[in-house]
C-alpha cells in the first residue's frame, strides 16, 4: 500500500484488495495473540492498516462503487478495532475470562501432559466433566476468538455431549471419571477427553 498521497491521487481497486487482505491477516493474528498461540501484539500490522484508513478517510474518493467498498472495510476494521481493545484492557485489568479460567485451572489440579506449547498453535483449558460452566465459557471464548458461529451454543447443549462422551468411555475403559480439555488446533475448537483411572 502507497505510503504518500496526494489531493490528486486516487484509491485502485487492487489497494482495496490488499487492504482487505492485511486486515483478515490482523484478524487471524489477534486471535493467536488472544489464545496465547503468539507471543506479541500484531501492532506493526495494524499501524499500517490504521495510517492507510486514516489517509483515506480525509480524502475524497471520486467512484461510487470504491467509496462504498473502502466504507465497508473501515467499518469493519473500527468494529473490531473496538472488540481487540475491549479484550486488551481486560487482559491488563486481569479480568478476560480466559485469562482467569486459566490462572484458576493452573491453581487447581496439575494439568496433563505439562506446559502447552504455544508454538504449535494449541490452547488447553482442562476441566472436569462435571465442570460444565466453565468448560462451556472456554469453549464458548475459544470458539468466538476463531471466529466460530456460536449462534446455536448453549451450556445445555455442551453438556448432553459431556454426559455421552462420559458415559461411552466409562463403559468401554472402566474408568471412575472423564476430564475435558478445550483444544485450539488449525482455528478450530474441539474438545477432548482423557479417562480418570
Amino acid at each position: 500500500m502507497a505510503t504518500h498521497r496526494t489531493s490528486t491521487s486516487t484509491l485502485t481497486e487492487e489497494e482495496l484488495r490488499i487492504l482487505e487482505s492485511k486486515l483478515n491477516m490482523l484478524k487471524l493474528d489477534y486471535e493467536r495473540y488472544f489464545l496465547g498461540s503468539r507471543p506479541r501484539e500484531p501492532v506493526v500490522l495494524r499501524q499500517e492498516i490504521q495510517k492507510f484508513v486514516t489517509q483515506w478517510s480525509n480524502m475524497p474518493i471520486q467512484n461510487t462503487a470504491l467509496r462504498f467498498r473502502f466504507s465497508t472495510i473501515n467499518s469493519r476494521y473500527q468494529a473490531m478495532k473496538r472488540q481487540w481493545d475491549n479484550i486488551l484492557r481486560q487482559m491488563e485489568a486481569g479480568t478476560y475470562k480466559r485469562d482467569v479460567f486459566k490462572a484458576n485451572m493452573r491453581g487447581g489440579a496439575a494439568r496433563p501432559g505439562g506446559p502447552r506449547n504455544a508454538g504449535a498453535g494449541t490452547d488447553d483449558a482442562v476441566v472436569s466433566a462435571k465442570a460444565g460452566n466453565a468448560l462451556f465459557e472456554s469453549y464458548r471464548d475459544a470458539a468466538l476468538a476463531c471466529g466460530q458461529n456460536v449462534k446455536g451454543l448453549s451450556a445445555k447443549k455442551l453438556q448432553s455431549v459431556v454426559d455421552k462422551q462420559t458415559k461411552s468411555l466409562r463403559d468401554k475403559l472402566g474408568c471412575q471419571d472423564v476430564q475435558f480439555r478445550v483444544v485450539v488446533q488449525k482455528g478450530k475448537v474441539k474438545l477432548k477427553a482423557a479417562p480418570i483411572k
